[in-house]
């Protein structure tokens, strides 16, 4: 399960998350979407949990289309060097 990197500060804002990446300066601020499955993947959950929880809240989304996001924000955390990847 992916972990936030050491000097990654994590806080609530009234649209999301934002991150603070404190060794290189850079602010993050991500969407309700992209802060459910942070969320869940820092709790422990997976891609599959992630997909769960977002197609539950969002009706209207199907499961390939929950899947590919989640996917995508995943792979957009770990090349912006937010998350590490566990064991």
């Amino acid at each position: 399960m992916p972990t936030l990197k050491h000097d990654v500060l994590l806080t609530e804002t009234e649209y999301g998350l934002a991150l603070l990446d404190q060794g290189s300066a850079e602010y993050w601020t991500l969407n309700p979407t992209a802060a459910v499955v942070l969320r869940n993947l820092l709790d422990g959950g997976d891609v599959e949990r992630a997909v769960e929880i977002l197609t539950a809240r969002y009706e209207d989304v199907d499961t390939d289309a929950a899947a590919e996001d989640v996917r995508r924000i995943i792979g957009e955390l770990r090349d912006a060097g937010l998350v590490l990847p566990g064991p």
